[in-house]
């Protein structure tokens, strides 16, 4: 992205965000992709930087592990590695072991379902490869504190057994020598010491001539003689013999290793990327985690659409301070290109229009921001500002003369992709003539079809905003009963300056205040008072809305309760139904069991049976007996619908039923304990305790 002038970013306070994410890197690789943030314009690039900061933010948020732990610095260690002949010392190695073992988890980490999960995170290393044989190669030679190792060749393998036979047989000689020395009175309080590498020890002055030996020196006293005794003079000069041969071994086994690696010099330096890359993207996971920062929409085009948006400095500030910071929701698009933000003075139109800058060159950046998540915002190639005094003593400028200077460059290379900031357009000249050229100004800018932002505080730009198409109106709110700003921007109406309404504030004299008031144009005075009045409106009717808007989400939340027991209770009903069809199945699936248990049972007695006619009556009775059954339900039905019993005695002339088939008729004639009943037009002789006596319904029989 193109900044005009070059200290845009730094009126946009960005140098201010970059030291944020500059403290909150670990590793100097971190530091300087830091300190050296670009702006980019691919929407490609700046989607990939934007997805993997969110990634990892999600798992900062949710506490999981990612595997950066150490704080790795190689560049000097890797440049030295790729030169031919260098030796690298056993810290160097222990640092690139490091750095291996941090590609062997990193690489680990990233298994099946993490790749799924963290695509723009696996896009670091997707272009390389983990390398086993670095780590083997350097545990074959050292241990874990970059000690070269006793069995790393034979040849230090043999040198260091000797070099261990030697000073043992070195400290058995030496503590007989001590022993004899103390038996004598000669030796010193501290007894033995070291000189030169060499074992010595110490005696007092007065009797070194009488020890055989070699002198290597005497204490500041002069009461204490240092000396090597005779009889340990060969073995030290054998260790010392053997520790050269051990230490010349260990710099030709380095020097191996060294080259050996050499070959890997270039996949290292990856690594080191690598894990620099992942500090990075760790340093604006956290700076977002803090400022509150969110992934909006990103759109291959001009195009603004800040949701709930922050300055991020500001939120910062306030929320170290404790107090609330006032969002702001601005949208720019090719119907609004250009917004014209009128008030009063300390309202929150500068800090309106460097939230918005600020936002684009971060988003640009690859930063999250401080918006809601729905926000959607587009990709600019130029980026002009223009704000606050630019009076150039060099050229002999004055303020206006270098704010036309400015607006000349905005006109002359804005296009559709520039997204520019005027604050106080027009100011430092006479009203008129200055809101002339103002007026002229917004027109070319708008005809160019760039988008922007202009602070100004002229009536006819603000007219004019009405009238050209692409550019709209906004105002910053103003509490006029309390007189204080309330930093809350209002698209779609100019606002008033609040002159008067300041002047009363601050104290000023009402015989003041009235003779400024009778010496503005009485129009100019008017339309400021009615700009004023509309804005108090509007709060009015912002407020009642949100009162609406808040029993509508009460109406909204009980409506979906009451749906949520509906439901509930549908869902009981069903299940109740579905039982009761259970059991009516189990019922008939066992009717069905038994029926074959019974026809097996009725098929082998046939088989069995002479004569076939009784398992054939019995197979009759059990395939019809259910037939019989439903259709005496039936009748049994019908007739208890017709009549009803009642408890009297069974005399000749009374309608009986009869219990075993449901049959209705009247008696005829008593003999004893049975009696003659006509059915019909058919007399059946039939049990008296077979009968009960019935009645029509709503009559008598």
């Amino acid at each position: 992205m193109k900044l005009f002038p070059e200290s845009a970013a730094v009126q946009l306070e960005f140098d201010k965000i970059k030291a944020l994410l500059v403290d909150h890197c670990k590793s100097e690789f971190a530091k300087k992709r830091a300190g050296d943030l670009r702006i980019h314009t691919k929407k490609d690039f700046i989607e990939t930087e934007l997805q993997q900061s969110h990634e990892f933010k999600l798992l900062q948020l949710n506490n999981q592990y990612f595997p950066n732990d150490y704080v790795l610095n190689l560049s000097k260690d890797l440049k030295l590695l790729s030169i031919p002949g260098a030796v690298l010392i056993s810290d160097q190695f222990v640092q690139i072991r490091k750095l291996a073992v941090s590609l062997q988890s990193i690489f680990r980490w990233f298994d099946n379902e993490r790749r799924v999960a963290y695509p723009a995170l696996t896009k670091v290393i997707a272009d390389t490869y983990y390398e086993k044989a670095i780590l083997e190669m350097l545990d074959d030679v050292l241990d874990e504190y970059g000690n070269v190792k006793d069995n790393a060749t034979e040849e230090l393998q043999k040198i260091r057994l000797n070099l261990f036979r030697k000073r043992n047989e070195l400290r058995r000689v030496f503590e007989r020598v001590i022993a004899r020395l103390n038996k004598s009175g000669y030796a010193a309080d501290i007894e033995e010491s070291f000189s030169n590498g060499r074992r010595v020890v110490a005696v007092f002055s007065e009797y070194k001539r009488q020890i055989k030996g070699i002198l290597h020196g005497e204490s500041d006293t002069r009461k204490t003689a240092y000396i090597e005794p005779e009889e340990t003079i060969e073995l030290n000069n054998d260790i010392y013999s053997l520790e050269n041969e051990e230490s010349r071994e260990v710099q030709r086994i380095l020097r191996k290793l060294t080259a050996d690696l050499s070959i890997y010099a270039e996949l290292l330096k990856t690594y080191h990327a690598i894990v620099g890359e992942y500090d990075f993207i760790r340093g604006k996971a956290r700076l977002a985690i803090d400022m509150n920062g969110e992934f909006p929409s990103i759109r291959d085009s001009a195009h603004i659409e800040l949701v709930n948006a922050y300055h991020p400095l500001l939120y910062l500030y306030n929320k170290r301070s404790g107090k609330p910071t006032i969002p702001l929701s601005i949208t720019l698009n090719d119907k609004s290109r250009i917004l014209v933000i009128s008030g009063p003075n300390a309202g929150g139109k500068t800090v309106t229009l460097k939230t918005v800058g600020l936002l684009q060159i971060m988003i640009q950046s690859g930063l999250l921001v401080p918006v809601s998540p729905t926000s959607q915002m587009g990709i600019f190639k130029q980026l002009m500002i223009h704000i606050g005094d630019t009076q150039s003593l060099e050229f002999e400028l004055s303020t206006y003369s270098s704010h036309l200077k400015n607006m000349k460059h905005f006109m002359e290379v804005a296009n559709g992709k520039t997204l520019f900031f005027i604050d106080e357009l027009g100011s430092g000249s006479d009203p008129n003539l200055g809101g002339a050229f103002a007026e002229v100004i917004m027109e070319e800018l708008a005809h160019k079809h760039s988008f922007g932002i202009v602070t100004t505080h002229y009536l006819n730009l603000k007219v004019m905003a009405n009238k050209v198409p692409g550019i709209i109106n906004g105002a910053m709110a103003f509490d006029e009963h309390n007189l204080l700003p309330l930093y809350k921007l209002i698209i779609g109406k100019p606002g008033s300056s609040y002159t008067f309404s300041i002047a009363e504030r601050i104290g000023l004299s009402p015989s003041l205040i009235n003779k400024a008031r009778k010496l503005v144009d009485e129009d100019h005075f008017s339309l400021d008072k009615l700009l004023n009045r509309t804005e108090q409106d509007l709060r009015e009717v912002e407020k009642k809305e949100q009162e609406l808007q808040k029993l509508l989400k009460e109406n909204e939340r009980l409506k979906k309760e009451m749906t949520q027991v509906m439901d509930r209770e549908r869902h009981k009903q069903e299940v109740e139904i579905l039982k009761q069809q259970n059991v009516i199945t189990e019922d008939r699936i066992n009717y069905l069991k038994d029926m074959e248990r019974k026809m097996k049972q009725i098929l082998l007695e046939w088989r069995k049976a002479e004569d076939k006619s009784e398992p054939i009556k019995q197979m009759h009775s059990l395939l019809f007996k259910k037939n019989d059954q439903v259709v005496t339900n039936k009748l049994a039905k019908k007739v208890e619908g017709k009549y009803h019993e009642v408890s009297s005695d069974i005399v000749v002339g009374a309608k009986v039923k009869l219990k075993k088939n449901y049959q209705v008729g009247a008696v005829k004639e008593i003999r004893g304990k049975r009696a003659i009943v006509q059915v019909g037009l058919l007399p059946m002789s039939v049990d008296l305790s077979d009968l009960v006596v019935v009645e029509e319904k709503g009559g008598e029989a």
